[in-house]
C-alpha cells in the first residue's frame, strides 16, 4: 500500500511540474483558464461578439485572475524589444470585447512572443482608458474606410503586404 501512495505522489509532482511548465511556455500568469482559442487547452471557444461596436475576437486564453479577466495573445514571431503597435491594439480590442461582453474591465491584458530565447518574452500591457480610446479611434477608421469604394495601402512593409489576404489583386501590393 505505501508503494502505491509514493508512486501516486510523485505522479502528482510530476503532473505539477509540466503543467507549469505548459503555462509558462505559454505565457499565462497565474489563474483559471476560461476561454481557451487553443486545441491544447479543449475545445476551440466561440469568439467574443459585441453587436454595438460590430467587433467580434477570439483571444488565445481568458485568465480569471481573482475575479479580474485577463486575455492573453500568443504571437509566434520572434519578440521585438516592444510590442508592435498592430499586437497592442489587437490585445486593446480584446480587453474591449471582455468589457462590454463579460461587463469586466481587465486592467490589462498580455502579449506573449513565443519564439525566441528562453521561452520567448511576455509584456504586460495596461489597458488605460488612452487606449481604450485610441482603439476605439481605429474601429471607427476602419467603418469609415469601409464605406469608401477606393482604399489605399497605409504602409510601405512588403512582408505585410505578402500576409494580406488581398496580396494577389491588390494593385498597391509591394512584393
Amino acid at each position: 500500500m505505501i508503494p502505491l501512495v509514493i508512486i501516486f505522489f510523485l505522479l502528482g509532482l510530476y503532473l505539477l511540474w509540466q503543467s507549469t511548465r505548459q503555462r509558462r511556455s505559454a505565457g499565462l500568469p497565474g489563474g483559471r483558464v476560461v476561454y481557451s482559442d487553443t486545441r491544447a487547452w479543449g475545445p476551440v471557444e466561440e469568439p467574443l461578439y459585441d453587436p454595438i461596436l460590430g467587433l467580434a475576437g477570439k483571444p488565445d486564453y481568458l485568465i480569471d485572475k481573482g475575479g479580474m479577466l485577463i486575455p492573453v495573445e500568443v504571437k509566434s514571431s520572434r519578440h521585438p524589444e516592444t510590442p508592435y503597435d498592430s499586437h497592442i491594439y489587437q490585445l486593446a480590442a480584446y480587453c474591449l470585447l471582455v468589457q462590454n461582453v463579460h461587463g469586466k474591465r481587465p486592467p490589462y491584458g498580455i502579449l506573449h512572443y513565443s519564439s525566441g530565447s528562453n521561452n520567448g518574452r511576455t509584456y504586460a500591457i495596461d489597458y488605460t482608458s488612452e487606449l481604450e480610446s485610441a482603439v476605439r479611434g481605429v474601429l471607427s477608421e476602419m467603418r469609415s474606410q469601409e464605406r469608401r469604394r477606393e482604399v489605399h495601402r497605409s504602409h510601405e512593409q512588403p512582408a505585410r503586404c505578402k500576409g494580406c489576404g488581398y496580396h494577389s489583386t491588390c494593385e498597391e501590393s509591394l512584393g
